[in-house]
């Protein structure tokens, strides 16, 4: 290489042209030094991180200085060379190991992906897309007498940073919560709205729940796209994961049982004279913070509006379901069964309506609400003339004693005859 080649060079990399021949003389000597720009002369002697190291990183999850006991043994038993000082093994691993992969041989995978870098997603409008997960609440709550951690499942505007619908079980959920939730966000009736309408899509992880038949079932009818994500991707469905955050640090942290709380000296239970909330108080009072989020609280994505204003303020048009055929499609079909002397067996129950009478026989289809056995939907085909399908939803079974209450006809093709316990509560909304 000529000086003039040196000198444009240095030049380049904004260092002297001494600097540069210097690199060229080491190169010389030494090929390895030519993989490294900017490599001082005795850089064949410097310690660097090999693939070995990293491997011993991971097998003590970052715990240098297990590493350098575990070098210095084999050096012992004549494995390998000795190891250089334990602050030149902290500054080779600072200087070769970027902060994600330090993370990531300590914690693991999920401590490497906070030094991510992750493209923001823009701002749709109302609807377009929802974000649906479970969260076990970190607070104990009376259920009968039992201490649990309830849970709740969300259904949020990505747009608006609203929440739709929301459902809160004492056990592990199931399909009937997200169907219930469901419900909640897709009317806009009282007492669910303004909030609802049909999403252009909902984003979900791999929970079975969200993938059973009957979920799947009730968003293919009401013409909603299902995107599944891939697993151990929150940073994929963010707006939720967020508001499961914000409910345990503005809500849940201030309640009695909070599971968190830290405890004096080394006790890790909560006081025994501790009351906690009953499960029904729990709910109502979830139910208010949600009502405040949506009508008061200022997300800092949609710059000063609540959610609220901002779903009034988006002119997108909403697509509704009436109540009733919603009803219908968040329904899982049983398949047939034949109309007895003795009603419709379903699960061990008969299940018996004043229609029936004179029509032992005829093959019916059987659709229900998981785990509501008070409540099933017999469907019948009419005569030939139509194709119109009629409903009837029949009562508890026949071992269990309540009133019958006989209701007029919710549509011009349709006519419903309920069974119904005392209290008001006994038949689902």
């Amino acid at each position: 290489m000529t000086s003039r080649h040196v000198r444009l060079m240095a030049q380049s990399l904004e260092v002297t042209e001494r600097t540069v021949w210097r690199w060229l003389a080491a190169a010389e000597r030494d090929e390895s030094a030519a993989a490294e720009p900017g490599a001082r002369a005795q850089s064949r002697d410097r310690f660097t991180v090999t693939s070995e190291v990293r491997r011993l990183l991971a097998l003590w999850k970052g715990n240098v200085a297990a590493v350098h006991r575990e070098l210095t043994a084999r050096a012992v038993r004549g494995e390998g060379e000795p190891p250089p000082s334990i602050p030149t093994l902290h500054r080779a691993i600072q200087r070769d190991l970027t902060p994600g992969e330090r993370a990531g041989l300590a914690k693991g995978e999920r401590a490497a992906r906070k030094h991510d870098v992750f493209l923001a997603r823009p701002r749709g409008w109302r609807n377009q897309a929802w974000e649906s997960d479970h969260m076990q609440a970190p607070v104990l709550v009376d259920v009968d007498g039992t201490a649990r951690r309830p849970w709740i499942t969300w259904f949020t505007d990505c747009a608006t940073n609203a929440i739709t619908g929301v459902a809160v079980t004492p056990v592990h959920p199931s399909r009937e919560s997200v169907l219930s939730a469901l419900r909640s966000a897709v009317l806009r009736e009282d007492p669910y709205g303004p909030f609802g309408g049909l999403p252009e899509k909902v984003r979900v992880d791999r929970g079975k729940d969200f993938l059973s038949r009957t979920v799947t079932a009730a968003f293919d009818l009401l013409d909603v796209t299902v995107e599944d994500l891939p697993a151990y991707t929150p940073h994929l469905k963010g707006t939720v994961e967020g508001l499961n955050r914000a409910v345990e640090s503005m809500f849940l942290a201030a309640l009695p049982g909070y599971a968190r709380q830290p405890r004096p000296g080394k006790r890790s239970s909560r006081p025994k004279d501790e009351v906690l909330l009953g499960f029904e108080d729990f709910t109502g009072r979830l139910l208010a913070w949600t009502s405040w989020w949506n009508t008061e609280h200022h997300p800092a994505p949609l710059r000063g509006k609540t959610p609220l204003e901002a779903w009034q303020d988006d002119p997108t048009p909403l697509r509704d379901v009436p109540a009733a055929d919603l009803w219908t499609f968040t329904l899982e079909d049983a398949g047939t069964r034949t109309l007895t002397t003795r009603g419709v067996r379903f699960r061990k129950c008969d299940y018996v309506s004043a229609w029936m009478t004179g029509q032992a026989g005829i093959q019916v289809r059987v659709r229900f609400m998981p785990h509501h056995d008070h409540r099933i939907e017999i469907y019948t085909r009419p005569p030939a003339a139509t194709s119109v399908l009629r409903t009837w939803p029949t009562g508890p079974p026949r071992n269990r004693s309540a009133p019958y209450e006989e209701r007029g006809p919710l549509a011009p093709a349709a006519s419903r005859r309920t069974w119904r316990r005392p209290s008001a509560s006994a038949t689902p909304p």
